[in-house]
């Protein structure tokens, strides 16, 4: 098989605050394969926006990492010098960003945003225009050449998700990662930005890295499916195969809370017990025993490992191990 594009290995995370020591990431390992689309699922609060910037080395100033690998493209993220990162940043990984009301600089045309994160190219600023205008053609916006020389305020929500898609895609980029990018869009727009999405990976070749809590949308555009839960991968597999054989409890839990799979009329949805642990003063034992209906001997205690469902689908579970 052909390497990995980005590869990430037994990453920890701690953040310095005022009480002590947060552990915001744990042991995490993840592979997002060439050509494919690896989607990231969990709760709020689950690390998946600290892990995606760790991949971009975006950290804040009181980010800790104790352990680990970033590999993307075969070099180690966290040892790279400010150079080769700012190099590295929207030409071969890119990120659409979560909200699209405020990743746009309310003050300077869209045209001159475009043409400004092209630097690296040597040609004019006439090729670079155009080159921007063909982006914005292909992610939908209508009118392009006219609407480029507008500012962030006279596009809706969606249009500006879809400039934000365009200005990341238009260095080619070998890696995307998209933030939760229709969180604050109406369903409509949210089903045609993944519908873009989908089209845009099979015309430019790359991967792409999904951040969602929303199942239905990594079941809909995700080939594979990671679940975080309060700081640690605790399953994950080919998207098919988890949704159809989930092992860990807290992966059935967030499947039996999605709206879609409600089959009788109720005014109550489900939800899942409990809230999730103190990152500055973990439990022991297994990191969802608090919440987990399933719970037994050694989870109150001891740590799960990782162990094997099927090929490719693995679960931190003890009852996974134990059959």
């Amino acid at each position: 098989m052909a390497a990995p594009i980005l590869d990430i290995r037994n990453l920890s995370i701690s953040f310095a605050t005022p009480r002590g020591s947060v552990d915001a990431l744990r042991n995490v390992s993840l592979t997002v394969p060439p050509d494919r689309i690896v989607g990231i699922v969990g709760e709020s609060g689950c690390g998946k926006t600290t892990l995606i910037s760790a991949v971009m080395h975006l950290l804040a100033h009181n980010a800790i990492v104790r352990a680990g690998t970033i590999q993307f493209e075969g070099t180690d993220v966290l040892t790279m010098t400010e150079d080769r990162l700012r190099d590295l940043r929207g030409r071969r990984m890119a990120m659409v960003f979560q909200d699209p009301m405020t990743s746009l600089n309310p003050v300077v045309s869209i045209a001159t945003q475009m043409i400004d994160i092209q630097y690296r190219d040597a040609g004019s600023t006439q090729d670079k225009l155009q080159r921007a205008v063909a982006m914005l053609r292909k992610v939908g916006i209508p009118d392009p050449e006219q609407r480029i020389q507008g500012y962030p305020h006279q596009f809706s929500g969606g249009m500006r998700q879809r400039i934000s898609i365009a200005m990341a895609l238009l260095m080619n980029p070998a890696l995307l990662i998209a933030d939760e990018p229709t969180t604050a869009l109406d369903v409509t727009m949210e089903a045609q930005i993944i519908h873009l999405l989908r089209q845009l990976r099979r015309e430019f070749k790359g991967s792409i890295l999904f951040v969602s809590h929303n199942l239905g949308l990594i079941a809909e555009l995700c080939d594979e499916v990671v679940v975080m839960y309060a700081g640690e991968v605790v399953e994950q597999g080919e998207v098919r195969e988890l949704f159809h054989h989930a092992r860990h409890p807290y992966t059935r839990l967030l499947l039996e809370c999605d709206p879609a799979r409600i089959a009788a009329t109720t005014r109550r949805l489900p939800t899942i017990e409990g809230s999730l642990p103190d990152l500055a003063n973990l439990p022991g034992g297994c990191i969802f025993a608090p919440r987990c209906p399933q719970a037994y001997g050694p989870c109150a205690s001891e740590a799960p490992g990782t162990y094997a469902v099927a090929s490719g689908h693995t679960a931190r579970c003890f009852r996974v191990r134990d059959g």
